[in-house]
């Protein structure tokens, strides 16, 4: 694919390989946490500007898939191991399964699905997102919208 600009991009992925109750054990579906995520130094990092949409995707064996939902609340920052993104995310009350989106034509080519292991933070396109947010839990929808 040729190099992003930020029309192609509705919503940051930010990978991990842990789930929410992992991140903290005191998460509650539908709480919100302020987190601090690593993210791969890359030209992407450019691109993001905080109120930006933003996702987080557990990868794995275990429940893969769209766990939270939030933005991004800040500039890219700088740590001894490297650049961190701060986000506001809303867990989901259940998350939406990777099967499910590999099943569904409108995101199943969307990079975290054909790419995993591919850089951190991933994106969505705007039918890509729009997709995702159709899969919700009902109730879920909240404050996000393409």
């Amino acid at each position: 694919m040729a190099r992003l600009g930020p029309e192609d991009v509705a919503c940051w992925v930010l990978k991990s390989t842990r789930p929410p109750e992992l991140i903290d054990p005191d998460w509650p579906a539908g709480g919100t946490r302020e987190l601090t995520r690593c993210v791969r130094r890359s030209y992407r990092l450019d691109l993001v500007r905080p109120g930006q949409p933003c996702l987080l995707w557990v990868s794995g064996r275990a429940d893969p898939g769209v766990h939270a939902l939030g933005e991004v609340t800040g500039e890219v920052g700088e740590r001894d191991d490297g650049p961190v993104l701060g986000v506001r995310l809303t867990r989901l009350p259940s998350p939406v399964a990777r099967a499910d989106l590999l099943a569904d034509p409108a995101v199943h080519d969307a990079e975290v699905l054909r790419s995993p292991i591919g850089s951190n933070p991933s994106w969505l396109s705007v039918p890509q997102y729009a997709a995702v947010l159709a899969h919700l839990p009902p109730g879920a929808l909240g404050p996000w919208t393409v």
